[in-house]
């Protein structure tokens, strides 16, 4: 049975979006990933143009609220938050019994610049995320592949 992971963050535009996809893709044998956010909003153009670039389409994601979530019933294995550390106390807690995870990456909606600064910029985000979903996946899924 695939743990189920709940990537959080204030609007599910971006950080939480775009973590939820590199899970389903790179740990998707083990994993089942959802996202969800405090005040959702709606997609970041800047996260569906860099995760478009890798070949991994967002656009048709909606955003939820953690609380729509939390209500529908879902046991989470693990409940990541992936605000950025400036907006930590702004971040959703998800109640209820789970392994309960913080990685800050920066807010894509922050980033300035001409566009394609702020593309560079997300890239950057986008990459970061996917190194660490990686690096956790790796950690979570080795003592299984030794058996």
């Amino acid at each position: 049975m695939k743990k189920r992971v709940l990537f959080i963050c204030i609007h599910n535009s971006a950080r939480s979006q775009m973590a939820e996809a590199w899970m389903n893709q790179l740990c998707g044998d083990e994993f089942e990933a959802q996202s969800a956010g405090l005040e959702p909003g709606t997609l970041n153009p800047l996260a569906v143009e860099v995760m478009g670039e890798v070949g991994i389409d967002i656009s048709q994601k909606r955003t939820q609220r953690v609380f729509d979530i939390w209500k529908s019933g879902p046991v989470f294995t693990y409940v990541v938050t992936v605000c950025d550390e400036s907006s930590a106390e702004k971040c959703p807690i998800f109640p209820g019994p789970t392994t309960r995870l913080h990685w800050s990456f920066p807010d894509p909606s922050k980033v300035t610049g001409t566009h394609p600064e702020k593309l560079a910029a997300v890239r950057n985000i986008r990459d970061e995320i996917r190194a660490r979903i990686e690096m956790w996946c790796d950690e979570i899924c080795a003592p299984a592949e030794t058996h």
